[in-house]
């Protein structure tokens, strides 16, 4: 068994990382780093000492968070894997996000199967209690208008159990981005295998039939009933702000790539996307980024 240092540490930050989640706050935190040992004792160690490593970790946590604990770090267990054979592949890093990020979609999707149908736990039936007493507390202490009934009700919660898909894609888009930053670091320094990176934010570009699927998807929404529950109505819902999403991620790109033009600060652009990344409608300039060629008028000759 290949036994040093480094695996210790990190066999002992899996293990800090899984106790902690049992502390409010912090676990929200915890949950960022959970991947970054698995992936890096996976692609700097043999599969059995691998595993060797990882038993007296999930023992200790298992009896001092619980078996929730356990459950949890079985979960991004996973994906963790998959990384790390990534890696071990010399797999480029669009190919990692994808495969992560689906198999992260896959678990979310698993685990509402799973509370359905063995806990008897429904996440649409919760979201949709709480979103009425939230709305009931409301009307009691008069913050509604009188005009606001039971109908305006249901069409919330419809658009929030309709918009659960998109939900879990951004979700699992977001986790894998940033454990790929995060862990490529951690395996670089454990002396782990190469690991790709990300193509730089300025040289980030959408292929230009997102733009006519993206108007397709809008149009056909403005159109389209808010009551309306038909899978093409659902799917065309969910398109709509993911495909915008991903708009204003070029956006961004479409900044860093101006400040790297126009020799700007490295932390200009950074603060640039922040609002860009939350107001959905400057993804506009994503959109004509990816339509016209205007990034020819900013560079240097």
């Amino acid at each position: 068994m290949k036994t040093g240092l480094k695996p210790v540490l990190w066999s002992f930050a899996a293990l800090l990382l899984l106790l902690s989640l049992v502390l409010p706050l912090l676990n929200m935190i915890t949950l960022l780093l959970l991947m970054v040992p698995y992936v890096v004792l996976y692609t700097t160690l043999p599969p059995k000492s691998f595993v060797v490593h990882l038993v007296p970790v999930w023992v200790l946590a298992y009896f001092v968070g619980g078996p929730a604990t356990l459950i949890i770090g079985l979960f991004f267990l996973i994906p963790s894997v998959v990384m790390g054979h990534l890696y071990m592949k010399q797999a480029p890093a669009s190919k990692v996000i994808r495969t992560v990020g689906v198999v992260f979609l896959a678990q979310l999707m698993l685990e509402l199967l799973v509370f359905e149908v063995f806990l008897d736990i429904s996440l649409i039936r919760e979201m949709s209690t709480m979103v009425r007493d939230t709305i009931d507390n409301m009307q009691a202490q008069g913050l509604l208008t009188k005009e606001w009934d039971s109908g305006f009700t249901d069409i919330i919660i419809r658009t929030m159990v309709n918009s659960i898909p998109v939900t879990f894609i951004m979700i699992a888009f977001g986790y894998t981005v940033i454990s790929q930053y995060l862990v490529r670091r951690a395996v670089r320094w454990s002396g782990g295998p190469d690991t790709p990176r990300f193509a730089r934010a300025r040289d980030w570009r959408l292929p230009r039939i997102l733009v006519i699927i993206y108007l397709i998807a809008y149009v056909i929404e403005l159109f389209s009933s808010p009551s309306s529950e038909s899978f093409f109505a659902v799917a065309v819902m969910n398109l709509v702000p993911l495909l915008s999403f991903v708009f204003a991620f070029q956006a961004v790109g479409f900044f860093f790539f101006l400040a790297h033009q126009r020799g700007w600060n490295k932390a200009v652009p950074v603060l640039i996307a922040i609002p860009v990344l939350l107001f959905p409608p400057l993804s506009l300039i994503g959109v004509l980024d990816t339509v016209f060629p205007i990034r020819k008028s900013f560079t240097k000759p």
